[in-house]
């Protein structure tokens, strides 16, 4: 255990810098408060037993762990740009900036189309080129939700967040599990596979990751995916394929959207571990929160020490 109880990982995980002033990623008291088989554990038990067994059994060891418990940590007063709000920001006020790659008509045009309400889309899309758009805006916030996974380069996505952020800035985001979500048959992200995208500067999406997505898309019901219950991905895969071939070739290197990234809390802190290593991410204090049962996200925070 870490001074000011962060979590200290056990032998062969990644150990992080966790960011100042959040929640820690393990907290005993959680777990006693939360649990009641294991409210006479000491620290030190609850350690053991959070390692071999609480992680995979998605116990809560958090109180940033939760979407609901996350949110509310964001500062309501922050200079904030949130990133893919859609027809559901989930911030607003004066200091709210929004980014996407459509412009406010065409998103109201979009949830119309697809059965949703258009009024709760944001008025104003500030920014439809790119982040590289906001750099050196002075944000203190920047956040998203299952959006970091689409981006065809993480490296330089991470990259133009900082460049967004103010000194001492944080970026705040909503991560899909790989492992409880739609991505589940995917092969896990490898730190060898963000470097490949980084070193191509990719721009667009590969046809292996639109294949993949469209063939051996499964359900998306996180319950089920705890349970053990996966789809049969196998069945009609060849239709799929020769559908997802027609797609990728239809688009003529356009832009086709789709996850680039399947990612778990332990696997994003070893890429990002390596990425700060390596010095390609400017972000040197990070927290991220493991996966609670029954839910196909997880929280994470990255933050300028500057």
């Amino acid at each position: 255990m870490e001074a000011g109880g962060a979590f200290k990982p056990v032998a062969g995980a990644i150990e992080l810098q966790t960011v100042k002033g959040l929640p820690p990623e393990f907290a005993p008291d959680v777990l006693r408060r939360r649990y009641a088989d294991l409210a006479d554990f000491d620290d030190a038990a609850l350690h053991a037993h959070y390692a071999e067994h609480g992680r995979a059994e998605g116990r809560i060891a958090s109180e940033a762990a939760l979407r609901e418990d996350f949110l509310k940590l964001i500062d309501p007063n922050a200079k904030l740009l949130e990133i893919g709000p859609y027809c559901t920001p989930l911030f607003t006020g004066s200091d709210v900036r929004y980014l996407d790659v459509f412009d406010a008509e065409t998103l109201r045009a979009r949830a119309l189309s697809g059965g949703l309400d258009p009024a709760n889309c944001p008025e104003t899309i500030h920014y439809t080129s790119g982040l590289a758009e906001c750099s050196g805006e002075g944000f203190d916030v920047v956040f998203s939700s299952h959006a970091i996974e689409h981006q065809p380069d993480l490296v330089r996505h991470l990259q133009e967040v900082a460049a967004a952020l103010k000194p001492g800035g944080a970026y705040w985001m909503i991560v899909p599990d790989k492992r409880f979500c739609f991505d589940h048959h995917l092969a896990e992200t490898t730190v060898s596979n963000v470097m490949d995208a980084y070193l191509e500067r990719r721009t667009r999406h590969t046809a292996k990751a639109v294949i993949d997505h469209i063939v051996l898309q499964d359900h998306n019901d996180p319950v089920s995916h705890w349970e053990g219950r996966h789809g049969d991905v196998y069945q009609g895969a060849l239709d799929r394929l020769k559908h997802a071939i027609a797609h990728f070739e239809e688009a003529q290197g356009g832009y086709i959207d789709v996850h680039a990234w399947q990612l778990t809390p332990q696997r994003f802190r070893e890429i990002l571990e390596t990425l700060g290593e390596l010095g390609l991410t400017p972000f040197n204090r990070i927290s991220v929160y493991d996966t609670p049962r029954g839910n196909f996200e997880f929280m994470a925070v990255l933050a300028r020490d500057d």
